[in-house]
């Protein structure tokens, strides 16, 4: 049986995310893994953020670069995927970008 790789917080996969429904974020893209360590080396499944180039107006979405292209996080998105979605691992965030996902999330989640 080959290992699987680890799926650390921050790192960068592309993810089939369809089929989608309604206003839910599609295509294959680039997702950044948000959910905690701990939990990615324990579940099949992983809670990723999917990354977009599109320019919204959206205080809750983060600024990023990746690959040299600027984009954001689109935290409001957040899906759980099988870990058979993820299709190939791109790299990772910086650790600032990384920083402020969590934030935002914590911010979003708390009252």
């Amino acid at each position: 049986m080959v290992a699987r790789r680890p799926l650390v917080r921050g790192d960068v996969h592309l993810v089939q995310l369809e089929p989608t429904r309604g206003r839910e974020i599609q295509k294959t893209r680039p997702c950044v893994i948000v959910s905690p360590d701990d939990i990615n080396d324990h579940l099949q499944t992983v809670v990723v953020a999917p990354m977009t180039t599109v320019a919204r107006d959206y205080p809750w979405w983060v600024a990023c670069r990746f690959q040299n292209r600027s984009g954001f996080v689109a935290v409001d998105q957040l899906r759980t995927v099988d870990g058979g979605r993820l299709i190939q691992r791109l790299g990772k965030l910086s650790s600032d970008t990384t920083e402020q996902v969590l934030v935002r999330l914590q911010e979003m989640f708390s009252e």
